[in-house]
């Protein structure tokens, strides 16, 4: 008997066929994301391993212990007009007198030049710091921790290697010798390298620091942050809740969202030919770069703003109207605290972006080589992604830890700040 297949069931098996296909389709749709994100987050994970890894030099320093005789000849107690006292002196010289003790048979201008280079040319500061401190400690022997120089550090952790020929490394095999002896007497010990967060820049790797940068980047931020939030939030309002829709509006919108795609350097350009040049402001300053980034934050805040707004539904104004409220209540007391959470979360994302720019403050003279850290906005400053990109320019070897250091530096502020957005996205988020 054979058997006849009805339309009905030739439909339901096309269905089943079609049902069977889409599943296919979703899986391999589901299978080719899965495979997109774990690439993204394995291309991540490599670049950001890379980073740390190559930032863990620069994290630590190797010192040296020494008994210091802080001779009343090679210093002079002074007073200022304001009869407050310091104490100058030779500081450098009495820590390499001191060094020069363990070493009694160099005696040659040549060799001394060799033993004092185990030393970094700030092995004095600290000395310094602590006599100025306490004056009581003239004529007294003081034991002091003082920095080895950065190619001696890194031979020390095995990033220069000390087994080739003399002629391929940076260490003569008698500053090996002597190294070894200090070695063995226990006076090199590593500890945290304070330098990196307690210093400004400097040319020699061990003593550069990211102290200066950092206050930049934050008095630059602070300067954004207080021109662009009110500026960019007072427009938006009001091209999203009181602008008549006209073609003048429309021109407005249309170049805000334009702003937004325009490369970082010609903000820079803007902000060279008229804050500096126009109003002559100061070069170099945070007030100056800070007012730059505000121009190109603004379009980011006025769209972000433009949108929490109104995702508000327009019940909330129509009952707060039909209460008797004006316009500007509604929007002050009822559709802004509404918008809150997406508006200081459309900012700090912005002051994000505008913390990691280097391009426009290129233009401006923030890309200096600044030692002292700023007081004010007004100030000599540079930013974290500026003295990034001086140190990645920078030949010598010990800078590379550096730069790294100064990049994951520059991640945890990022990532700091992004956080603050999220947290101030749930303190002040309403439901509806």
């Amino acid at each position: 008997m054979t058997d006849v297949t009805t339309p009905e069931q030739l439909a339901k098996a096309k269905r089943a066929a079609n049902l069977a296909k889409r599943y296919r389709s979703e899986r391999r749709f589901r299978a080719f994301g899965m495979a997109a994100v774990l690439t993204a987050m394995g291309i991540l994970g490599f670049l950001m391993t890379s980073i740390v890894y190559s930032s863990i030099p620069a994290f630590t320093h190797h010192h040296l212990t020494l008994d210091v005789v802080v001779d009343e000849s090679r210093v002079e107690l002074m007073v200022d007009d304001n009869n407050q006292t310091s104490v100058d002196g030779n500081w450098l010289g009495l820590v390499r007198a001191s060094l020069r003790a363990h070493f009694p048979e160099v005696t040659s201008r040549r060799d001394k030049r060799k033993l004092y280079g185990l030393l970094s040319i700030g092995a004095g500061d600290g000395l310094a710091q602590m006599v100025n401190d306490t004056p009581s400690l003239i004529g007294q022997t003081v034991q002091i921790d003082v920095p080895l120089s950065d190619d001696v550090d890194l031979l020390i952790k095995g990033l220069i290697d000390r087994t080739l020929p003399e002629q391929d490394r940076l260490i003569s095999d008698l500053e090996l010798s002597w190294l070894d002896k200090l070695t063995a007497d226990g006076l090199v010990h590593r500890a945290f390298a304070w330098a990196l967060f307690n210093n400004g820049d400097s040319r020699e790797a061990e003593m550069a620091g990211l102290k200066g940068a950092f206050v930049g980047s934050l008095l630059t931020i602070f300067v954004t942050l207080l021109v662009s939030f009110p500026l960019g939030v007072l427009a938006a309002i009001y091209l999203q809740e009181m602008a008549p829709k006209n073609r003048l509006t429309a021109l407005i919108e249309v170049n805000t969202n334009n702003l937004a795609a325009v490369p970082s350097i010609v903000f820079g350009l803007l902000g060279l030919a008229v804050f500096i040049s126009f109003f002559q402001m100061p070069r170099s300053a945070p007030l100056v770069g800070g007012l730059v980034l505000a121009l190109m934050t603004l379009p980011t805040i006025i769209i972000a703003t433009r949108a929490s707004l109104a995702s508000v539904p327009p019940s909330i104004r129509q009952a707060a109207m039909a209460l008797g409220a004006s316009r500007i209540q509604v929007i002050m007391h009822h559709v802004l605290p509404l918008a809150m959470p997406g508006i200081l979360t459309g900012t700090i994302i912005g002051l994000a972006q505008a913390a990691g720019e280097t391009a426009p403050l290129l233009m401006i003279g923030m890309m200096a080589f600044i030692v002292d850290t700023p007081t004010d906005v007004t100030a000599k400053a540079t930013v974290l992604p500026a003295q990034i990109y001086m140190w990645a320019n920078n030949p010598e070897r010990a800078f590379v830890a550096r730069t790294s250091a100064g990049i994951v530096v520059l991640l945890s502020f990022l990532l700091t700040i992004n956080a603050l957005a999220i947290i101030l996205r749930k303190r002040f988020e309403k439901r509806w």
